[in-house]
């Protein structure tokens, strides 16, 4: 299919999904498989305000925050996945689980999340996924998310 949506970049992110900077950990996703997988993109800068105290004198990513940005590559997935039946809607963890760092993430890094989907019944989805800079692993999760409509 020539008009299958494969890659997004921020402007179409930000169309996708509620988040917004400070909190916004992508600025783009590629390699859209629908209903399959997906590849976000974050270029980590020595900007980024979270490195002001994480660490000062060895600033690194926080760990959390990368299993933030594979579950924001999920959503744009999912967006795609439904279409228009995630307008407004917003995307809310329901688990967290065997989350393992491997290695520091830092300033001037290209992190690579890998995300693909497990399953879908209904609102939740479960994924894994992985991040990697330079094509080195730095930490995996297993993660479930939930659909909501936003006045629940």
């Amino acid at each position: 299919m020539s008009d299958q949506i494969t890659e997004l970049d921020i402007d179409q992110i930000q169309k996708r999904i509620p988040h917004r900077p400070p909190m916004l950990l992508i600025e783009r996703v590629e390699e859209i498989v629908p209903d399959h997988s997906a590849v976000g993109v974050k270029m980590v800068s020595v900007g980024e305000p979270y490195f002001a105290g994480h660490f000062p004198d060895y600033p690194i990513m926080p760990g959390v925050l990368i299993v933030e940005a594979m579950a924001q590559t999920a959503a744009c997935m999912v967006s795609v996945t439904l279409g228009g039946d995630t307008d407004d809607k917003l995307v809310f963890f329901t688990t967290i689980d065997k989350v393992k760092f491997r290695k520091p993430v830092r300033s001037g890094s290209v992190l690579k999340l890998h995300v693909e989907k497990v399953s879908a019944k209904g609102p939740l989805w479960k994924f894994k996924g992985f991040a990697t800079v330079d094509d080195v692993r730095t930490s995996e999760a297993e993660f479930g998310a939930m659909i909501v409509d936003p006045q629940r």
